[in-house]
């Protein structure tokens, strides 16, 4: 890893300490830059602007690349084992994440425009990976031959619901066995829906 490797990786690490205790609008590039143990002109040099800073960290501290990695590893594998894996993942990466979440939930309508574009795009780009993955199953006749648009979006909404239910709302901490059981089930719900075929 190279210095500028380093430096980099060293401001994006503050900018998620710092946004998930004060919030965007709270944490200062000055703060941001002295945490990670440089000037606020090298940050400024590496990212620009502050926005630039949050949605290259937003790219590397959420879920979009472990759900990338996860994509990768399924070749081959069954799709319900694949789509547990995702959401158990996703459930466990939210509750790493558990203050960021909170934050950023408190203050979005506050953000400015540029901002909450980026974060609106962080959520869409999740679910047009996904939504290719599940195409690509379509090509091997797993799935019917629906738009995969909704569906996509609609699985990481409910699993997102049932952590900031549990998680955000009820002040629980989701552990494995619990994350493992609610994807199980509602993986199978996803693939197979809930109607008795002889009554639809």
């Amino acid at each position: 890893m190279t210095r500028a490797d380093i430096t980099r990786q060293k401001l994006l690490q503050a900018t998620l300490e710092l946004i998930s205790q004060k919030g965007y609008n709270g944490a200062t590039t000055r703060e941001i830059a002295s945490l990670a143990g440089v000037s606020e002109l090298t940050l400024f040099r590496r990212f620009g602007r502050k926005e630039k800073l949050f949605e290259e960290m937003l790219q590397t501290f959420t879920f979009i690349p472990r759900l990338q990695d996860l994509i990768e590893e399924a070749e081959g594998k069954p799709l319900a084992d694949s789509l547990q894996e995702i959401g158990i993942r996703f459930l466990q990466t939210l509750r790493e994440r558990r203050s960021l979440v909170q934050v950023l939930l408190s203050e979005v309508s506050h953000y400015p425009q540029m901002v909450r574009n980026i974060h609106h795009q962080m959520i869409d780009n999740q679910a047009r990976t996904l939504e290719g993955f599940l195409e690509s199953r379509q090509g091997h006749g797993e799935i019917q031959p629906y738009d995969m648009d909704l569906p996509a979006f609609a699985f990481f909404r409910v699993l997102f619901m049932t952590f900031l239910h549990e998680s955000i709302l009820r002040g629980r901490d989701m552990e494995d066995d619990y994350i493992e059981i609610t994807v199980g089930r509602f993986v199978e719900i996803f693939l197979h829906g809930i109607a008795d075929g002889n009554e639809v």
